[in-house]
């Protein structure tokens, strides 16, 4: 079956979504959490916040380690997510990461002068990290801005939203608790990405 995955960061984890089809059929083939930090490692949810009151030889060092944590552990789930789903005889067609705007090109010491671009900086480095990590591992990504992700939907699917959601609503409804609102915007975004490309 050809399947797409969709991908909702937060700070050190992610919602994952898989979506394939059979048919005309839209199927959920997985949907869980996937944490994007090491266990006992909580300071790296956050690392801009842990290096703030460093200096700043330190600091960098602590958002490097953070950052480059990020990536590793992202790219580590998304090739065990793949290799699940190849053994399981699934075709993963693309790869969909909801995004944020991206980051002015600030310095380290310039992000940690003013609250807010910490928390900009910590809302940007997990998306970024999965998108790095599905072009790593060879998928074909659909970086979608969360704030047109409705937008997209429309234009890449050709229908109505309330249609659109209408679907997402009933993949929610055969797959259980929890179908919050990131589980459905990674469902939507996996849809975009499997069905939205042709």
């Amino acid at each position: 079956m050809k399947v797409a995955l969709g991908l909702k960061a937060h700070s050190g984890w992610a919602v994952l979504v898989v979506i394939g089809t059979a048919g005309n059929e839209l199927q959920v083939i997985d949907r869980r959490r996937i944490e994007l930090v090491e266990e006992g490692a909580a300071w790296a949810r956050q690392p801009y916040h842990a290096a703030e009151r460093l200096n700043p030889k330190e600091a960098r060092e602590v958002v490097k380690r953070g950052t480059a944590a990020a990536y590793r552990i992202a790219r580590r789930e998304i090739k065990l997510t793949v290799k699940r789903l190849h053994e399981q005889k699934h075709e993963v067609v693309a790869c969909a990461v909801l995004v944020a705007n991206p980051m002015p090109d600030w310095s380290t010491e310039e992000i940690l002068a003013v609250h807010f671009r910490m928390h900009k900086a910590e809302g940007v480095l997990f998306p970024d990290a999965l998108a790095r990590a599905g072009k790593e591992c060879g998928l074909n990504l659909i970086a979608i801005p969360e704030k047109l992700l409705n937008e997209q939907a429309e234009k890449k699917l050709a229908k109505p939203l309330a249609d659109v959601m209408k679907e997402v609503n009933t993949l929610g409804k055969l797959i259980g608790a929890p179908g919050g609102k990131d589980q459905k915007n990674a469902a939507l975004a996996a849809i975009i990405a499997l069905l939205g490309q042709k």
